[in-house]
């Protein structure tokens, strides 16, 4: 009998499928690996915007995430909530949706060991994605060209026996506008938690795993599905963690790196 990883909460956001450049088939493989009470999709996990913009057919990998969510909520009993973001802003019409044990909602307020978290994708938090949407697909435009260079580029290294680099992570880190970006979105998000007189917030959106405290507020983030492949994860002791795919298929079970990894707004 194969042992999976128990944890009471795990939180993905960003997985983007209809993109060429989600791993689904690795976001499957993970989900594959774990149980947990309640699974929290908090936004753009499917990207409505692509699939719409390039008529691209719904894939066999795509069905297959979602097998494995049925065969948690059957054999595991797993409570899902799929938290809407702007790229599956197609579900708008559905908010709020509940049956059996799954529920569409557009933010969730998670009560856990004693404390309570607000969790929203984070996009109602972007000026420019939610007053000036042709602005945020053009921005989406770039970063999806700037993932694809990313993707030939490490083509090249795999043939000269060189490990995977992201280029695409390293220009976006170089990018002021960016850091200002992330910091005023981070410190936006933190003035609601207090505001609301909440102990954290969990968010995703700008492709950037973060567990920091500013203050007495815990701010947390999923990161994605495109690039870095990280999830939140809560163990039986309340704490939080944000884990890497890659490191999980290495055996190391590490949290991943503090380190910033400043993204566009997409």
């Amino acid at each position: 009998m194969e042992l999976r990883t128990y944890y009471p909460t795990i939180v993905l956001s960003d997985i983007h499928l209809g993109s060429e450049h989600s791993r689904t088939e690795e976001v499957t493989n993970f989900l594959k690996h774990v149980d947990c009470k309640h699974l929290i999709l908090n936004g753009d996990i499917i990207d409505g915007w692509q699939l719409k913009k390039t008529g691209k057919r719904w894939k066999q990998k795509h069905t297959d995430f979602f097998k494995v969510l049925m065969k948690m909520m059957e054999k595991r009993g797993t409570q899902i909530i799929y938290v809407r973001g702007n790229h599956d802003d197609f579900l708008d019409n559905l908010i709020p949706f509940q049956i059996s044990n799954v529920s569409i909602v557009k933010d969730y307020l998670l009560e856990s060991h004693g404390k309570r978290y607000l969790v929203t994708h984070g996009d109602i938090f972007d000026t420019v994605t939610s007053n000036m949407r042709w602005l945020a697909m053009l921005g989406d435009a770039g970063y999806t060209f700037l993932l694809w260079v990313n993707k030939i580029y490490n083509r090249y290294r795999e043939k000269k026996g060189k490990t995977y680099y992201s280029l695409s992570q390293k220009v976006k880190h170089k990018v002021k506008s960016a850091v200002s970006y992330i910091s005023k979105f981070e410190s936006e998000l933190v003035r609601l938690a207090e505001a609301k007189r909440l102990d954290g917030i969990i968010c995703g959106h700008i492709h950037q795993a973060a567990n920091v405290y500013y203050g007495n507020i815990h701010y947390l983030n999923s990161g994605d599905w495109v690039e870095s492949m990280t999830a939140l994860v809560e163990n039986e002791d309340g704490e939080w963690n944000v884990i890497s795919y890659s490191n999980l298929e290495n055996n190391t079970e590490k949290d991943i790196q503090k380190e910033h990894y400043y993204s566009a707004v997409i």
